[in-house]
């Protein structure tokens, strides 16, 4: 076993804080590690935190952070932040309002960047995840940027998602029409000493009652994080959400559906690689976008052109026969 996954499995903050560095950087280190880390992984309980820019979420997160120390858990937090466009670093910096945990050994933060992910998760992220799980955090904060609709990502990765608004967020029902709020396990108003509070609660309650489903009915929790107010009723919820998750079955599933979707994920990724590698090893492809752009060729014909010459569908065929 690696050094680095020893010392991890150990404890040790530092491996925790290099193995997710080379997560991030991509470096060919990387796999291996994350294949020896993998069996130690499963045990951890997701959360994902997300919202419109501005609506509070790290500061709920830091709430939220001393009401499950409370417990005695071990908590992980994943800040994704928008990817700086000259180093590919997270821009945003969210620990610097968490300050307060910075010296709490059972609590370790990270920023990360999207790396261009529109989903508000990039794969690196999924990674990171991992590394804390076999970190052994009981909890996984993950705090995404907000982008509004695609920031559905979070739902395939998070065993519960939280949605943050805030009442001055302009007309609450444009928003839950936006397909974010259709994610939501737990929706947040937070500043709700702001005026409209109680009128997006009752929006948000209307849809939830015109969707007449059964099973779990997302709670509406105010809070006011500057002032700590409505976050043990959150941990409450949050809670409540998990063993109903535990008891129905769902959490079961949906973490099979999650790691069917990495299974797949993976092969498209490695497929993807090792075309491009051959493409540019074999093929002249400047020349090739040359010619397209002239319309000379159209980018359909050019592409089943470039699988044929890579061989690709005859390997597979020799290999079946």
């Amino acid at each position: 076993m690696h050094q680095l996954v020893t010392d991890l499995l150990n404890g040790n903050r530092r491996a925790a804080a290099r193995m997710i560095s080379h997560v991030e950087n991509d470096d060919l280190i990387k796999r291996e590690l994350l294949k020896e880390l993998y069996p130690h992984t499963g045990k951890a309980y997701l959360i994902g935190i997300t919202g419109a820019p501005g609506s509070g979420k790290s500061s709920l997160v830091d709430c939220l952070l001393q009401e499950m120390r409370n417990d005695g858990l071990k908590i992980g937090v994943i800040a994704v932040d928008p990817t700086s466009p000259f180093s590919g670093g997270a821009i945003l910096g969210d620990r610097i309002r968490m300050q307060d945990h910075a010296l709490d050994h059972n609590i370790f933060i990270r920023s990360m960047g999207t790396r261009g992910s529109l989903g508000g998760l990039s794969r690196s992220t999924r990674e990171a995840i991992q590394v804390l799980d076999a970190f052994g955090k009981d909890i996984i904060l993950i705090e995404t940027v907000g982008v509004g609709q695609s920031e559905v990502d979070i739902v395939k990765t998070a065993d519960t998602t939280v949605v943050v608004l805030t009442p001055a967020g302009g007309d609450s029902v444009q928003t839950i029409k936006a397909g974010i709020m259709e994610i939501a396990d737990i929706f947040v108003i937070n500043k709700a000493d702001l005026p409209g509070t109680e009128r997006t609660t009752t929006e948000i309650n209307v849809m939830l009652d015109m969707k007449k489903e059964g099973g779990w009915r997302p709670p509406v929790v105010q809070t006011v994080s500057v002032q700590n107010k409505g976050i043990n009723y959150l941990w409450e919820s949050l809670q409540e959400h998990r063993i109903y998750m535990q008891e129905s079955g769902t959490l079961e599933n949906i973490r099979l559906e999650r790691v069917k979707r990495e299974l797949t994920d993976q092969v498209e990724f490695l497929l993807k690689n090792s075309v491009w590698n051959q493409v540019k090893e074999e093929i002249k492809l400047d020349r090739l976008v040359e010619e397209i752009a002239r319309r000379e060729k159209d980018p359909y014909s050019a592409a089943s052109e470039l699988l044929d010459k890579l061989n690709i569908f005859e390997q597979k065929a020799g290999e079946d026969g």
